[in-house]
């Protein structure tokens, strides 16, 4: 099991049992089916989570209380009650071609103060040119389409600038490789050189990533989210976040005219089932297609 699902796993049961012990139930045999109804509802209703998190939530608690019952903490396993939420196929939300570019010229080099200026042209140790790193993040979340746990995993190694591409370790460990298109290529090649360096520390804590913090670890996911929200707010766009840029890239790259089984291949879907949601995003495309080449259109 991979890491970041480990610790999806950890949150929803420590979301969990922050709302059972705000129900006044402080020990887990005292839980009951209402609880859990509760606090799956309460997903939906209150933190405005996908289905699919919701449901992500519920088979989490579903494997817990079935540990807690086959090692008897408690009498009855209260997950059996529960039915599942309805898993329907929401249209993914997604950027126009305006609002990506807005997005990711956003992160500039803020004008210093003159005497500041002076101070840092002076000194070696000048602080790293993060606004390279968080455009290289966002040239490659759209060219690519990859998750945002792929961008923070990917290392040097997958690289590889002699064929345009990138290798992704993606869900259940499967690899896929990706290209990105030039502009991506230039704004990471440009990081690669003049930011990650200075980003580097001695004792090899980067683990051969290729996107740092400031304190030269490997960026989380986390901070990926943060940053592309910074950024969103700096273009005046709102409620974007990383991967709202993959549904983008998908629906850009098929009303482009690309195939979906390729699309499929470049997602890491493992079904196409999942990639054909993209179908029904842009209708209004489909509509004036219609409009242009349906014989009693033509008037």
């Amino acid at each position: 099991m991979r890491p970041a699902t480990i610790d999806s796993y950890g949150r929803d049961l420590r979301d969990f049992l922050t709302d059972l012990a705000a129900a006044g139930v402080t020990a887990v045999g005292g839980m009951a089916a209402e609880h859990l109804h509760s606090h799956i509802m309460g997903l939906r209703s209150e933190r405005k989570m996908e289905a699919s998190s919701v449901a992500r939530h519920l088979a989490t608690l579903r494997v817990f209380c079935r540990w807690l019952y086959g090692n008897g903490k408690i009498a009855t396993n209260p997950a059996l009650a529960v039915d599942p939420p309805t898993r329907w196929k929401r249209v993914p939300e997604t950027m126009s071609q305006a609002q990506v570019k807005a997005l990711i010229e956003a992160p500039r080099p803020a004008p210093l103060p003159k005497a500041t200026a002076v101070r840092k042209l002076g000194n070696a140790k000048a602080e790293p040119p993060l606004w390279l790193r968080d455009r290289a993040m966002l040239e490659l979340l759209y060219s690519s389409g990859l998750r945002a746990t792929e961008i923070c995993t990917i290392t040097l190694r997958s690289v590889d600038p002699s064929i345009g591409g990138v290798l992704v370790t993606g869900k259940g460990n499967k690899q896929r490789l990706v290209p990105i298109g030039v502009p991506a290529r230039r704004a990471v090649d440009e990081y690669l050189k003049e930011c990650r360096p200075k980003l580097l520390r001695p004792d090899g804590r980067d683990e051969g990533r290729v996107f740092l913090s400031k304190t030269g670890g490997p960026l989380e996911r986390v901070a990926l989210w943060q940053i592309v929200r910074k950024h969103a707010r700096a273009a005046g766009l709102r409620d974007i976040h990383p991967h709202m840029l993959r549904h983008s890239f998908a629906t850009h790259m098929l009303v482009g005219g690309a195939d979906l089984r390729v699309l499929q291949e470049l997602l890491g879907h493992a079904d196409i089932a999942t990639t054909q949601i993209y179908t029904h995003v842009d209708r209004s495309h489909l509509r004036s297609v219609h409009k242009k080449f349906h014989p009693r259109e033509r008037r």
